[in-house]
């Protein structure tokens, strides 16, 4: 029952994007704070600690403020677009997962097990293409081809995170890019040229260091003959590439043509594009196996993400206009007059800093979008995005509560300092300090 509540409270918020209706205003705030609670029940250990946490703080600061329960739904309407996505984006890796397009991942990982820096290189750059729209999907799905392998800790904690981490620059699948851009005002076509650009950088960076890594740390395999990879399976690796280009294409396109908030635009592409493939490749029987499995297993699964993100959400609403969020941005605009590359270290560090002790990325990172001024700082809104994405891909590395660096830890058996920095220190420190270098000329 809970699991059709949440999809129907999608299903509300998509309906009254295009009608605008006030009364269902109401009702959909009202569902996404029953979800939230419903998940709280069900949430465990320190993310429901931390989300009731947030939620607590959010409510009470906008009823601080004077805003009281007109501030809470404004916070909750914000958060909401999100919330659809995280729910539905899911549903995009169904025909990928009938469509055999996972088993030639895997026999391509395979053919260069023996090839320490072809397969890091092959794991990295699959992951590359398949985070963008799987998300954290995409560790799970390539965990599950590499688990028998027993790779070792650090070689799966760099691969992992160099492959995953510059997606949240550049995918507008990914709540970081969908939801900056969102309260910049930016188009999602103005910016992704920038983000990807910099992303295939980041990844081109993180294989050099392995390279230079592996040097010292030689691995050995057992030496074997190399089987070919058979036509199908390159087929197939082909049409994945297609298949993820053509899905970023035509998300910028409708966005350039209706100016919908691309939020909305990949919630309702997650919802048609599984049905639209089963139309046209008559794969009926072979997809409502793995909608059932959604509907049963991986949205009852999403009661952290639910908490988090609409607590989150809520924070960063809340925060804005308090004493210390203007004593924040008031410290941040003259640090910007004083030094830019000053000022941009500065932004990551109190998104680094605040992740590290907790707090979601979300609440953060929202919470200075809606603090900083382009204008007053005088820098361009782009260059500000691309600034707090690199914050936030950053800090998703670092931070040991992340879900990539908690999943990552989990699947190494190593702690999450030893994931974020003690791994892939190096690796988003040199990103962190081209790319501030990169912002400063694009500003």
């Amino acid at each position: 029952m809970r699991v059709y509540f949440i999809l129907m409270m999608c299903g509300v918020f998509l309906v009254n994007y295009f009608l605008r209706i006030e009364w269902l205003e109401y009702l959909v705030v009202a569902m996404v704070f029953a979800a939230f609670a419903s998940s709280s029940l069900i949430a465990k250990g320190f993310p429901r600690l931390l989300g009731l946490g947030m939620m607590a703080t959010g409510v009470f600061l906008e009823f601080y403020k004077g805003s009281g329960i007109e501030g809470v739904s404004q916070g909750l309407l914000l958060v909401l677009p999100l919330l659809c996505l995280i729910v539905l984006a899911p549903l995009i890796a169904l025909p990928l997962r009938v469509g055999g397009y996972f088993a030639a991942i895997d026999s391509l990982l395979r053919n260069l097990l023996h090839h320490p820096k072809k397969f890091f290189a092959g794991i990295t750059g699959t992951m590359f293409i398949l985070s963008p729209v799987l998300n954290l999907g995409s560790v799970r799905i390539i965990n599950e081809f590499l688990k028998d392998l027993k790779l070792p800790s650090t070689v799966s904690a760099k691969s992992y995170l160099v492959g995953f981490s510059s997606s949240p620059m550049w995918s507008p699948y990914f709540a970081s890019v969908s939801l900056v851009l969102y309260y910049l005002h930016i188009p999602v076509g103005d910016y992704i040229v920038y983000g990807f650009c910099f992303s295939l950088l980041s990844l081109l960076i993180g294989n050099v260091l392995f390279v230079v890594w592996e040097r010292g740390h030689p691995l050995i395999t057992e030496s074997s003959a190399d089987a070919p990879l058979e036509r199908k399976h390159r087929n197939q690796l082909v049409q994945l590439v297609f298949f993820v280009f053509t899905l970023m294409s035509v998300s910028l396109l409708i966005e350039s043509i209706t100016h919908w908030s691309m939020l909305v635009i990949v919630s309702l592409i997650s919802i048609i594009f599984p049905f639209l493939w089963a139309l046209l490749f008559k794969g009926w029987t072979r997809l409502l196996p793995q909608l059932k499995s959604y509907r049963s297993e991986t949205v009852p699964m999403m009661s952290n993400e639910i908490m988090l993100f609409t607590s989150a959400g809520l924070l960063g609403h809340a925060v804005q206009g308090t004493d210390f969020a203007d004593g924040i941005g008031h410290f941040l605009n003259n640090m910007a007059q004083y030094s830019f590359f000053m000022f941009a270290l500065t932004v990551m560090i109190i998104v680094i800093v605040f992740t590290y002790i907790g707090l979601h990325q979300l609440a953060v990172v929202s919470a200075l979008a809606m603090q900083l001024n382009a204008q007053s700082l005088e820098i361009n809104n782009l260059a500000l995005a691309m600034l707090l994405l690199l914050a936030w891909s950053t800090s998703t590395v670092l931070s040991p509560f992340s879900g990539l660096n908690l999943m990552v830890s989990r699947i190494s058996g190593i702690s999450g300092f030893q994931v974020g920095f003690r791994s892939n220190g190096l690796h988003v420190s040199i990103v962190a300090i081209i790319g501030i270098v990169f912002i400063s000329f694009l500003r």
